[in-house]
This record gives structure tokens, C-alpha cells and sequence, in this order.
């Protein structure tokens, strides 16, 4: 039996990338043609592959929301401030920061992002289904696309396994009265491995992507996306196979490798760069992305978000944004003189007249601000105009990763590992291979790159160190109970109460 949706060729564009909430237009129009007609040739195929892409480029802004991904568990670890006018703007993150966020205020923007990127995977299965079966795809095209999609998905059933643990788990689109089951952390991270180890033998993608599909997922995102689960878990069991995986990209040094320059990582020029295994890519020139149509193409709004309140430009390239995010005094203190993630890392914007708001410290996230040379031209919102890529893995994560997980079993290598990250930086002395060396090298390394608090809580040192500070900023101690935040109030209505809630 055909479904009751129909969809036109006009109305395509609007449904796969305009439609966070993912419902399907009905189109009145005689010449439409029925959606299991319409995915069953390569170049419609692929219009829902990009479609299952879209929702990486969402959480900075939608839904009347800023809930970039990067920054959402890094405002609730010990490097960054929230900052904004005060404690009431972007409130919600404010109630995170200080681990008392509530239903009606908390990211709830991500988790709809998150939903709506596993339900276009999903989709995507299902087409490349009928696709094949119309005889229009090879066997290796087909594997490709599945293998695509089941890690699109796992990856975004990280973000909300992570930020809300106990979560409603599919790999089948939901259908009416759209009731899903929800699981227990443990049971959803059972179901994201075994989902991801599924994908990663499928085995058609390349450990890296050719320069003109950059963007496109690889088997180094699936190893990295591996070892990030399987080390936040502590599944020690599969922790020979994590390391496995990051010797199998450690080992291939025509494609990965350190940059020389850590300063040069997060410019333009530095996009796609060696050291790059995946990166959230946006492109500003001729962007179209407003805030009537924010889920268009075009560039990112973060750098707008994170540059120091109406600061006068034309003093150096950096251009004035809200002032959220300011890096903490002690993020810069911790950092040796030599070591030149520091200057790539804290932007000291009193070089510039501006005005300083809540919680600042003078020093903001260099890694995203944005460049008045690089900024765009379009017809979009001005304020979405850069087109500066998030990094999500790079190799020296991998070096970090394969360190802590050969400590003891390969504590050579781990030494080597952790010391080509620690000598980029321009630091000239040998660290010995130490879980607490490698501690303070990933805190040291990867400020304003989301990693932060998942790493103090898979350490068991969130306890001791995400406690009230001597600001009056944050006044409550994390503990065990704030693991989780509260699942968004809206959700739970639209379950028609059968989601239980995270204590909050």
C-alpha cells in the first residue's frame, strides 16, 4: 500500500531542509508523485543523504534556541564562563552551568535537532531500500549509503545519550500515536555499540575522505566516534579494539598527522586540514541562512555568539559579537608561557575597546571567533556570514586516546603518543606516560571543543572538580544526580507522560 504522504519535486527542497519537526508537506498537485516513487533513483537518493547530513549544522541556532554543540557540555565544566548580559540571558544555560537546570529551561533545542538527524537517517535506510530495489544503485553504492546513515545515527543518539542518558531509542521511524520506548542509559549505549559496530563492518568507507567530499563520513569518524563511546562508558572490554582502531589511524601517516602549527588549526586556511578526522563543515559565500529560514544553507552563528560585546572593530581582524563564553582566568593561568595553545586559545580582546558583560575576563575563545576578512557576503542574516567549520575529531585526539588506552599495555608507544602533542605545542620537555599527564594534556589541548566534561565525568573527577567557585557564579557541586539534565518539559507532554523524567 503507497503512504498517504505525497511529495512534489518543488516542495522537496522546503521538507528536507526547512522541517526540524521532520513532518512531511502534503502537496496538492496532480502531477505529484508518491515518496516511495520518488526515492527510488541515485540523485533523489542522494538528496536525502544530504538531508540526513543537514541537522549537523542546526544546534547554534533553531528553534529559537542557541545551543551550539560544542560549547552545551563545556559551560558545565571549568574552563569557560557562560557570560551574556546576565545571569538571565540564555538562561538556560546559566541553570546548566550551575547544575540546576529545569524542564521548561534547558537545551531542548539540541535534543530536537538530535531526534530529527536519527529520524533522516532512518529515512535514508528506507530509501536506499527501495532505491536498490528499483534497480538503481549498485551493491557497493547501497552499502555505502546504509553505512552513512547507521553512523549518522549513532552520532546523533550520542548527543542526547550523553546530555540525557535515560532516552527514547529507535532504528525504525515511529509511527502514529509516534510512542517510543525509553531505556536506561545503559541500555541505550548497549544498542548505540552494537549499532556502530554493525556500520563500522559494513567497511566501504575510506580512512579518509578524497579533498572533494570532505564533510562526507569516514572510517576514521567511525573509529573515533568507537572510542569516545566505549571509553565514556568505561567498557573496558572493548577497550583493546578502541585501541586498535586509533593505531590503525595513528599507523597511516599519508593521511593523518599533527599540523606543525597549532595557531593554524582553527583558521579558514586551516580547514581539512591533516589533522582533521571530521569537521561540522559550513560554507558562508552566498549563504542564505536567516533568521526567517534558519535551517538553510549558509555559514554559522557562533562566532557572533562567543566575540566580545560591541567591541570597535578595525583594531585586529576579530569582530565584535554577544560576549558569551569567555574563557576564565584560570583557563589562561594554566597555561605554560611556551605553550602556543595558549595564545590559539584565549583571545585577549582588551587589546579593543568594548564593553564587558557578566562574568567576563578579558579573554574569549579564540578558536571560533570570527575574522572580519573571512566574512562572508550574502543574501542572509549578517550574523551567520562565517564560515568557520567546527572540529569535531582530530588526530591528536587520537594520539591522547591511544596513550591512555595502552598505559599498561603498551606504555612505550603511550609515552610517544602523548609527547608528539605535548612537543607541538612548542613545549621542549618529555612528559612521562601518566594518566595524570594525559589528563592535564587533553585539558590543555581541547578548550572549547566539547570534551572537557565528558572527560572529568568518565574519570570520576567531576565531583571534585566541577564544585562552587570564589566568583559566585557557580554555587552548587556537581554530583552523580546532575549527570543527567531533565528531559525538556515539551517532550514529556508530547509523550503523553510515558517518559519518565531525570531527577533534576
Amino acid at each position: 500500500m503507497k503512504h498517504i504522504n505525497i511529495i512534489s519535486v518543488i516542495a522537496l527542497g522546503t521538507i528536507l531542509f526547512a522541517s526540524c519537526g521532520d513532518d512531511f508537506l502534503t502537496v496538492e498537485n496532480p502531477t505529484a508523485q508518491p515518496i516511495e516513487e520518488y526515492f527510488t533513483t541515485k540523485p533523489h537518493l542522494d538528496e536525502a543523504l544530504v538531508a540526513a547530513y543537514a541537522p549537523l549544522h542546526w544546534t547554534d541556532w533553531a528553534n529559537g534556541e542557541y545551543n551550539p554543540l560544542l560549547l552545551m557540555s563545556d559551560i558545565m565544566a571549568d574552563q569557560i564562563w557562560v557570560g551574556g548580559a546576565n545571569s538571565t540571558d540564555n538562561k538556560n544555560w546559566h541553570l546548566m552551568m550551575n547544575y540546576e537546570a529545569i524542564p521548561t529551561a534547558v537545551i531542548s533545542s539540541l535534543w530536537t535537532c538530535a531526534y530529527s538527524g536519527v529520524k533522516r537517517s532512518n529515512d535514508l535506510i528506507q530509501y536506499t531500500g527501495w532505491t536498490k530495489a528499483a534497480g538503481n544503485i549498485t551493491d557497493a553504492e547501497e552499502s555505502e549509503y546504509i553505512e552513512q546513515a547507521r553512523l549518522l545515527r549513532v552520532y546523533y543518539y550520542s548527543w542526547v545519550w550523553k546530555f540525557w542518558g535515560n532516552i527514547v531509542y529507535y532504528e525504525k521511524n515511529l509511527e502514529d500515536p509516534y510512542l517510543g520506548t525509553q531505556f536506561t542509559a545503559d541500555e541505550v549505549y548497549s544498542k548505540m555499540i552494537a549499532d556502530l559496530e554493525g556500520a563500522i563492518a559494513i567497511d566501504v568507507l575510506p580512512l579518509r575522505q578524497p579533498d572533494n567530499k570532505a564533510g562526507y563520513l569516514t572510517k576514521a569518524f567511525a573509529y573515533m566516534l568507537y572510542a569516545e563511546l566505549v571509553m565514556y562508558q568505561k567498557d573496558e572490554t572493548r577497550y583493546p579494539t578502541a585501541l586498535a582502531y586509533m593505531k590503525e589511524i595513528i599507523g597511516d601517516a599519508a593521511e593523518y598527522d599533527l599540523v606543525d602549527d597549532y595557531g593554524t588549526i582553527f583558521t579558514l586556511a586551516g580547514e581539512w586540514s591533516k589533522e582533521s578526522i571530521f569537521e561540522i563543515t559550513y560554507k558562508a559565500d552566498g549563504q542564505v541562512r536567516s533568521y526567517d529560514n534558519v535551517l538553510a544553507a549558509g555559514g554559522t552563528i557562533l562566532p557572533q555568539v562567543i566575540g566580545p560585546y560591541t567591541m570597535t572593530e578595525g583594531a585586529d581582524d576579530h569582530v565584535e559579537g554577544w560576549g558569551f563564553a569567555p574563557v576564565r582566568q584560570e583557563t589562561y593561568d594554566m597555561y605554560d608561557a611556551a605553550d602556543s595553545r595558549r595564545a590559539a586559545t584565549c583571545y585577549d580582546a582588551t587589546v579593543n575597546a568594548y564593553e564587558w558583560r557578566y562574568q567576563d575576563t578579558g579573554y574569549f575563545l579564540e578558536k571560533y571567533q570570527g575574522s572580519q576578512a573571512d566574512r562572508a557576503t550574502g543574501d542572509g542574516a549578517p550574523h551567520m556570514r562565517f564560515g568557520n567549520n567546527w572540529r569535531i575529531y582530530r588526530f591528536s585526539e587520537t594520539l591522547l586516546n591511544a596513550a591512555e588506552l595502552a598505559l599498561t599495555s603498551d606504555p612505550t608507544n603511550a609515552k610517544i603518543w602523548l609527547n608528539k602533542v605535548h612537543n607541538r605545542a612548542g613545549l621542549t620537555d618529555t612528559l612521562d606516560a601518566t594518566l595524570a599527564n594525559i589528563k592535564q594534556e587533553r585539558r590543555l589541548e581541547f578548550v572549547g571543543e566539547g570534551k572537557r566534561y565528558w572527560d572529568l565525568i568518565r574519570w570520576g573527577d567531576a565531583a571534585t572538580v566541577l564544585v562552587p567557585d570564589t566568583y559566585g557564579y557557580r554555587t552548587n557541586n556537581w554530583s552523580e544526580s546532575k549527570k543527567y539534565l531533565p528531559i525538556p518539559q515539551s517532550e514529556i507532554d508530547a509523550a503523553q507522560n510515558t517518559l519518565k523524567q531525570n531527577n533534576y
